[in-house]
């Protein structure tokens, strides 16, 4: 199973951008799927998840400004995120969940950099 970030890069506060997540190697359909983020010096946290049947959960601190969203015909999950900020810089991993099995699998993640 591979998960394969894109999309990162520096972007100004109050700027938007919408990282992707192109999945192989399982049925994609049949994951649940998530983005995390680890800023620098901190853990790694949730920042949103979307159910195989699309319900879809986020992180208090992006709550109205990010959005998850999956293709299943693309085996890809985007995640849109809008007036960024500062403490939005982070490495930002995909991750995923095989409903059948439980196994998950992760990215090697995308840096986001926010500038003041």
């Amino acid at each position: 199973v591979q998960l394969v970030e894109s999309g990162g890069g520096l972007v100004q506060a109050g700027g938007s951008l919408r990282l992707s997540c192109a999945v192989s190697g399982t049925i994609f359909s049949l994951n649940a799927m998530g983005w995390y983020r680890q800023p620098p010096g901190k853990q790694r946290e949730l920042v949103a998840q979307i159910s195989t049947g699309g319900r879809t959960n986020y992180a208090d601190s992006v709550k109205g400004r990010a959005t998850i969203s999956r293709d299943n015909a693309k085996s890809t999950v985007y995640l849109q995120m809008n007036s960024l900020l500062s403490e939005d810089t982070a490495d930002y991993y995909c991750h995923a969940v095989q409903s059948y099995s439980g196994m998950e699998y992760w990215g090697r993640g995308t840096l986001v950099t926010v500038s003041s």
